[in-house]
Order: C-alpha cells, then structure tokens, then sequence
C-alpha cells in the first residue's frame, strides 16, 4: 500500500478540501488529485464522491478514515517515542555499583535523576569492585560506579574520577585507642570487622600494611554488607577501615570514634566507569552529566 496517497486520503477527508489539503502539505491541487486517483485505482475503490460544490466521503472512504486515523496516530506515538530516547527521557539504564556510592550516593542521584526524568527505567546491582568491573566488561550494565582505588582493566574501559573521600580508622568510643594517635602497628594488632574478600577497601588495608611492611590485619568478623561490620564496631568490639563518607555521621554523634594512624592519610576514588569508545544511551549520558554536578 502506498502511505503516501494514504496519508493524502487521510488529510483530504479530515479537512473536507482537496484545495486545504494541498495548501496544508505544499502540494498543487492538480497533483494530489491525481495521487489519490492513482491510489483509488490501486485498491479498486472509489474513496471520495461529489458533494455539493465539495467532495465527501463514499462508504468504503467512511470506514477507511478510522483505520488511516489509528494507523498516522501510532506514528506519531512513535515519532514522540524515538524524540523521547534520542533526548533520554526515555530508555533503560543498567547500573552496577560498589557498595560505597550504593548505599551512600546513589540514592540521592537516583532521586534527583528520576525527579527530572520519570519514564527512564533504573536497574541498580550492588556488588564489590571486582565484579562491578566485570559487568561492565561483560556488557552486562552500561555504566559502573565505583568506590575505592581503579582495579587494573583493559584499554577498553574508561574512568573518570567524581571525588574523592578520606579513608578512616574507627573504634567505638570506649576503645583505647578512640581519638588517639598511634602507629600502624599498634593499629595492626587489634582484630578487625571487615567486609568480605573481594571489597576494594578491604584490599586497600592489606595493600596499606604491604606498603609500610606492616603486619597483616587480623580479620576476625567478616560480614557481606557494611552495616553489620560497622554495627559490631559501636558495639564494642574490633576496629574498622571505612569510608568516612559512611562513617562521618556517626563520629559526629560520638556513637565512633577516629583512630589517628600516624604517617597515614589515604583517600577513596569516587569515579563512574564506562567502555570507551562506546556511545552512552541518551538516558545513561543524561545521568553521567547529572551526577558530575555534585558540588
């Protein structure tokens, strides 16, 4: 079928006038006539009949309005969809995170994000730095936002650093060592809550006591989620490696407290990570330029 002379059908019979059609689609008169001639002939039907000094619809051109109506209709559904994702107001997003900017970030961006664009659909895994990084790589999520020190990766990944936070030691606030500065051996002896093996700020500290030819950490409570590890430290036993984006609050209402490891100052690197030379989804571009607004 020729949606041309359709769509022509289409406009004369919604306005009544070929001579309204024509002016409307900057087509001559004598040329949409001759179209929709043309495309009567092809469906052996005859659309429009005289009427008056006008033309109206015959029976078969009466039942065929409809149809036209729905069909231009769903196009332009579907012109304002392919706007939508080209603009990323629509689309899909995958997303995998460490457990860092998950649980402490992420929420706050997504608000935001879905705040200024509803209809974009978010999947959000959290997961340690290895994995987060082998997602991406195996194309399994579009973008990964990490916390921690860059893992070693192929030239096909791009980072870009967001910020940076420190990293600190944290003792409950009857400990010994609470507000206190000593050296990373004394730290050293005392058991540690940490995460499980695999967790970027977990390998920092063994990566740390490596550095400075210091004793290994003595990981004595290991739990899948930050939480707990930091829960059973305000209880009273143990120290903690943590991110002081996750602890800050909790220093602050003297439920923690720092431990000041001399001659030790280390930071976390808040970046998002894609595949270069990879084009971002409108949608995924949109949220990449959202969060690098972070003040």
């Amino acid at each position: 079928m020729n949606l041309h002379a359709l769509r022509l059908f289409h406009v004369i019979a919604t306005t009544g006038s070929v001579t309204r059609a024509a002016e409307l689609l900057n087509i001559s008169q004598p040329a949409i006539t001759a179209q929709v001639k043309k495309f009567e002939k092809e469906l052996s039907l005859t659309l429009f009949k005289p009427q008056g000094r006008g033309i109206g619809l015959t029976q078969a051109g009466a039942e065929l309005l409809p149809l036209a109506k729905r069909l231009f209709s769903v196009e332009q559904q579907i012109e304002q969809f392919c706007r939508d994702y080209r603009s990323g107001s629509r689309g899909h997003i995958r997303l995998a995170a460490t457990y860092l900017p998950s649980h402490f970030l992420l929420p706050a961006w997504l608000a935001k994000y879905k705040q200024r664009y509803e209809d974009v659909e978010m999947s959000i895994t959290t997961t340690n730095s290895s994995d987060a990084l082998k997602q991406l790589l195996n194309m399994d999520v579009d973008l990964a936002i990490y916390g921690g020190l860059p893992e070693e990766s192929p030239d096909t990944i791009q980072t870009e650093e967001l910020f940076r936070d420190e990293l600190w030691f944290v003792v409950s606030p009857d400990h010994r060592y609470a507000n206190q500065h000593i050296s990373l051996d004394e730290m050293m002896r005392e058991p540690f809550v940490m995460r499980e093996e695999g967790s970027s700020t977990r390998e920092r500290l063994f990566a740390l006591c490596r550095t400075h030819s210091a004793p290994s950490p003595r990981i004595t409570l290991q739990f899948n989620g930050l939480h707990e590890a930091i829960t059973a430290v305000i209880a009273g036993y143990g120290a903690n490696f943590v991110s002081s984006l996750v602890v800050r609050e909790y220093v602050e209402r003297g439920e923690l407290c720092q431990v000041y490891v001399d001659g030790i100052e280390l930071q976390n690197i808040i970046a998002v990570c894609t595949r270069k030379h990879e084009a971002l989804s409108a949608a995924a571009m949109n949220f990449v330029e959202m969060i690098r607004e972070r003040p």
